[in-house]
């Protein structure tokens, strides 16, 4: 694709960058078979092929308008376009570009900008989150419908695993993950534990910084990543390597840090070394798959059970299959779902911001995930399991918590 960029963008490193993006792009449109929302909306404009046309028109000085905005809005960032695309276009990477240039030039009215705002420091900040979780478990019953669904119900906290290997990783606690779903490191801290790893929680570490990057906040995601960097950087000093991650989508951020502020001479270092350290839960397990298939079992895995592969872990951190055949190695029968590939409506607010479109996209997955009637559906992403939970006749957890189950560590 040729181009041709303005002068405010050409010489910047974000210009430079997404015109070597959009010199891949050779028009193909296979990307368009595979994008959710084309698959909804059929607008060319609404699938990946037509957003990076728009990007390209606004990074070549066309003016912005709140219709570009929208076509922009309505992208998931599933990523879905990337594993699709044989030239290897980076659009994640262009579209955070484009949708920041846009911010700029055509900025949303001020109701929005609030509302917007109230979102991501609601949903970032763990203690205000926490608050505003229990207030509307409290409530739920004098709430409207549409606004029930959105509150999911308490989950019990289960016992961590005492720090006494040598061998210890931290983990990433994240903003709503310990307020909605507090087992979920708490049970890969005792299968690690039993596969001879100690997992350590570093607790004022906060936010990875997606939600506010993935919302055109860039300055303020920058702002929560390096204060993630100085809480968990003496322990990386100490010698801890291993960094580890059970919610896929923190998990792409934090693989972006190197990238994210390699302009920043203080912490681009330190980001780059975050960036490297840090690994799925399910790459920390694949390493030990050996010492983990061979622990005494006290729990069934004869159930049959449905995998939603977030779009974070298949298309962002490219690890499909690798929980799937895990979870078959350990002897769980896994149901087929049609059209796996495709997002399930959470990504990250998405589904508080786009509510209709992902609803459909909800609606489809759920019918996917239960074709073949499983007793029970998990995930690796604390958002993909919230929202999949909503109106869905079966129990949808994380997959690490059926794994500690079966291998019945102490609680």
């Amino acid at each position: 694709m040729q181009t041709h960029l303005a002068p405010f963008v050409k010489d910047t490193p974000e210009g430079r960058e997404a015109e070597a993006i959009l010199r891949k792009c050779v028009h193909c449109g296979f990307c368009t078979a595979t994008c959710p929302t084309y698959q909804l909306l059929g607008d060319e404009l609404d699938g990946p092929r037509g957003r990076i046309y728009l990007i390209k028109q606004v990074l070549e000085g066309a003016k912005p308008t709140a219709k570009t905005r929208t076509h922009l809005d309505r992208c998931l960032t599933c990523r879905a376009c990337e594993t699709t695309c044989p030239s290897g276009v980076d659009y994640g990477r262009l579209a955070d570009i484009g949708r920041a240039v846009v911010e700029a030039q055509a900025p949303r009215p001020l109701a929005e900008r609030f509302k917007r705002s109230v979102i991501r420091h609601g949903i970032a900040n763990a203690g205000v989150f926490d608050f505003l979780l229990k207030a509307g478990q409290t409530a739920t019953p004098l709430l409207p419908q549409s606004v029930r669904e959105k509150i999911p119900s308490s989950r019990p906290q289960t016992s961590w695993a005492p720090l006494r290997h040598a061998r210890r990783m931290l983990v990433l606690d994240g903003c709503v993950q310990p307020s909605i779903a507090p087992n979920i490191n708490a049970a890969a801290s005792r299968v690690l534990d039993a596969v001879g790893i100690s997992l350590e929680r570093v607790t004022d570490a906060g936010c990875c910084g997606a939600v506010d990057f993935h919302m055109n906040a860039q300055a303020a995601a920058k702002v929560r990543m390096r204060r993630l960097i100085d809480a968990w950087w003496p322990r990386m000093e100490a010698g801890v390597d291993t960094i580890v991650v059970t919610a896929s989508g923190c998990g792409v951020m934090l693989r972006d840090y190197a990238h994210v502020l390699a302009e920043d001479p203080e912490y681009k270092s330190k980001a780059a070394r975050i960036a490297g350290a840090s690994k799925d839960l399910v790459q920390v397990l694949g390493e030990r798959r050996d010492e983990l298939l061979a622990l005494p079992r006290i729990g069934s895995a004869q159930k049959r059970i449905a995998f939603h592969a977030p779009c974070t872990l298949q298309h962002g951190l490219r690890l499909a299959p690798q929980v799937e055949s895990l979870l078959r190695d350990l002897g769980f029968r896994l149901a087929a779902v049609p059209d796996a590939h495709l997002c399930c409506g959470s990504a990250g607010t998405y589904s508080i911001l786009q509510p209709e479109l992902a609803r459909r996209l909800r609606a489809n997955k759920q019918a996917a995930l239960l074709s073949e009637h499983p007793e029970e559906i998990v995930t690796a992403n604390i958002g993909c399991m919230t929202h999949l939970q909503a109106g869905a006749p079966t129990r949808v957890r994380h997959w690490i918590e059926l794994v500690a189950d079966l291998i019945g560590r102490p609680r």
